[in-house]
């Protein structure tokens, strides 16, 4: 971060100096959350959540290095006192980033691929200049300010992922840095029970197109009606990306390979490229697309862009993370997280990889629904039972919905229901409670040669049962 004395990180955050700290004693950063990551020249923020409170941690923090302490009530160690740690994080947040001219701000948002496409972006600005890009998903009104403290003086390029729970969190993220480009990737039906309605999705991940200035560049992808009616809610200048032909960036030619990895030619205004994605799944060509965009408009001449397209690797994990066994099982680890629209994704790119091996799915209950809950999960069980696989398990408590979804479409299927694209196997549908129920169930199962796809949400942990297949801790 940029350096900032403790009495102007007071003053930024209507804050008190406490435990006798020096108002003259500089923060150089990092901002951290976690005692155990404080270092010298560090903030360390005492959060209380659920299971643990920071102000609990901060003598420790301040042993390790940390300058003093943001917290809202008096601790064993050099304090800013503030009367809400997150409103004050914010605010710290948003004075570094006012004090860097230089940087441009990318906001990445959707309902699902914020993450692949911010890593993709984050590889491609870094051409521009130092890039800072949030770790995994730190999208929220936690991880959002953490991250943009990371940036400083030198850096160019702030990649930021923008989250929402409900209508007003994006506004408000990009309030603390706010963007000057601004890419939407789709609407869809993630945390469906919070708002409600898809439209009312999109009145939230729309709030980014809004905060962008007159000058600045929406990013927007023509092949989602939810996201095009967007370009009438912003000043910017809006560049469109997709399949479609009207699209300024599009992709042309697309191909999959055995391995379910896609190539295709970049077209942009000013010239083509081919790409071969080392990324698995169909739907990263949507996620290349857009980061691709946003690289266009930052200046990078297309066969740059579409070179680091081709020799980009899965940055963060859990994500459409392949592993081939040595007896020839492939397991396909995309645990951290999942909705309706991303479990259909993953769906299509097992198809494409497994080819004519046998194919096996690990799936939990879908969170953050609502009212929709049973039947979207019903949803995703007839689409697992009508996916030719040979086993399903379905992990969990509240697993019923999948299971009678499944075992549905796979009781149709045998009465002589009309075929999909291809014959379908009779599908095994078990139930398993736990991750290590789970992990035993498939090894019993799998032949070499055979895939497994691993899917489910955050809370869910099913990460646990592809490291168990791999011969891993799932840490």
């Amino acid at each position: 971060m940029i350096p900032l004395p403790l009495a102007r990180i007071a003053e930024i955050t209507s804050g008190a100096l406490a435990g006798m700290a020096d108002p003259r004693a500089v923060v150089r950063g990092p901002v951290v959350i976690d005692s155990r990551a404080a270092e010298p020249g560090s903030l360390f923020v005492a959060i209380k959540g659920d299971r643990a409170d920071g102000h609990d941690f901060a003598a420790q923090a301040v042993a390790a290095g940390a300058v003093a302490v943001l917290a809202e009530r008096p601790v064993e160690a050099p304090a800013v006192i503030v009367d809400d740690v997150l409103a004050a994080l914010a605010a710290l947040a948003t004075a570094a980033c006012a004090e860097l001219p230089d940087c441009t701000v990318i906001g990445v948002t959707g309902s699902s691929g914020k993450t692949s496409t911010k890593d993709l972006l984050a590889r491609l600005t870094a051409r521009v200049g130092p890039t800072i890009a949030p770790a995994g998903s730190f999208n929220n009104e936690i991880g959002h300010p953490l991250t943009v403290l990371r940036a400083d003086e030198t850096t160019r390029c702030l990649v930021l992922e923008l989250s929402a729970k409900n209508v007003g969190h994006i506004a408000y993220l990009a309030r603390i840095a706010p963007p000057k480009i601004g890419v939407v990737l789709n609407v869809g039906t993630a945390h469906l029970g919070f708002f409600g309605s898809r439209e009312t999705i999109a009145q939230a991940k729309g709030e980014l197109v809004e905060a962008l200035p007159a000058d600045g560049v929406a990013v927007l992808n023509a092949d989602d009606p939810l996201v095009a009616a967007m370009a009438g809610r912003t000043r910017a200048r809006v560049t469109w990306y997709g399949r479609a032909e009207s699209a300024d960036v599009r992709a042309e030619d697309v191909t999959v390979d055995e391995r379910g990895r896609a190539s295709f030619t970049l077209r942009t205004p000013s010239g083509s490229a081919p790409v071969g994605l080392r990324l698995y799944g169909e739907h990263a060509v949507e996620n290349a697309l857009a980061a691709a965009a946003a690289a266009y408009e930052l200046g990078l001449p297309v066969a740059v862009i579409a070179q680091e397209l081709s020799e980009a690797e899965p940055r963060s994990r859990w994500r459409m993370e392949v592993t081939d066994r040595a007896d020839g099982v492939t397991v396909i680890n995309d645990a951290y997280n999942a909705n309706p629209d991303s479990m259909r994704a993953a769906f299509r790119a097992l198809d494409a990889l497994a080819g004519p091996r046998r194919r096996f799915a690990v799936v939990a209950s879908l969170a953050e629904l609502g009212e929709h809950s049973d039947a979207l999960n019903e949803g995703v069980g007839r689409m697992a039972g009508e996916a030719g696989l040979a086993g399903l398990v379905v992990v969990g408590q509240d697993a019923e919905p999948i299971l009678a979804g499944a075992r549905t479409a796979v009781e149709e299927a045998a009465s002589g229901a009309p075929p999909g694209p291809r014959p379908r196997p009779a599908t095994r549908v078990v139930h398993a409670a736990d991750t290590a129920e789970a992990a035993a169930l498939l090894e019993g199962m799998l032949a070499p040669g055979d895939v497994v796809l691993v899917k489910g949400s955050r809370a869910a942990g099913l990460e646990r049962v592809a490291h168990a297949l791999v011969g891993g801790d799932g840490q």
